[in-house]
């Protein structure tokens, strides 16, 4: 009988290229392949971000705070010296965002005039962690406060990529919904569509 000689054949060989070929494509697909997909993932990122420093507000009983600018964000923690930045968690670091992509932040309810929280003549102006040496004074304050409640100050974080008013945004209203909106979504939609789906499964 003849024996086969030792090595690959051609085909096995081609076959390991196409097996290596879909593999590539599928690692791929699963990245974002544009802007717009990063401007998406940028937000889920920050709207996942969000929940857990909510989650963990309310476990530790700390009361935190994140500050945006317009290509990135950190995250800071109320201590008896003010607010410092969050350090030594994992996942609350100080994000950069890619090269196109800007975020703006707007405060809305009774914390719409947010700099008059960390002022003296502000409603916390006999609690002493809120007076700031002049060392204290050069970390901004954050615009958006997460109490140990696992309440959030209202918001509306915008996420824009290249100037095209196409806007993903994270809004946390009142009365305690904290959501990712798509562009062109508002809040009420949002509330509506999930009010309508939950009729329909009950």
């Amino acid at each position: 009988m003849m024996k086969r000689n030792a090595g690959f054949t051609l085909i096995e060989i081609m076959l390991v290229l196409v097996l290596l070929a879909t593999s590539a494509v599928a690692v791929v697909s699963t990245l974002p392949n544009n802007k717009r997909d990063e401007v998406k993932e940028q937000a889920l990122r920050f709207h996942h971000l969000a929940q857990l420093l909510g989650e963990d507000a309310m476990l530790n009983g700390v009361d935190y705070g994140i500050r945006i600018e317009p290509h990135q964000y950190h995250f800071l923690k109320l201590t008896q010296n003010g607010w410092q930045p969050l350090e030594g968690v994992k996942f609350f670091t100080n994000v950069k965002l890619e090269t196109g992509i800007t975020t703006t932040v707007t405060i809305g309810g009774a914390w719409k005039d947010k700099d008059r929280l960390f002022k003296s003549d502000s409603m916390f102006k006999n609690d002493d962690i809120f007076k700031k040496s002049d060392q204290e004074q050069k970390q901004l304050p954050p615009q958006i406060v997460v109490m140990a409640s696992g309440e959030y100050t209202p918001f509306t974080v915008s996420f824009e990529v290249d100037k095209q008013h196409q806007f993903w945004q994270v809004v946390a209203d009142e009365v305690g919904n904290l959501v990712l909106l798509t562009p062109g979504q508002t809040l009420d939609q949002y509330l509506s569509e999930q009010a309508l789906s939950t009729q329909e499964r009950s």
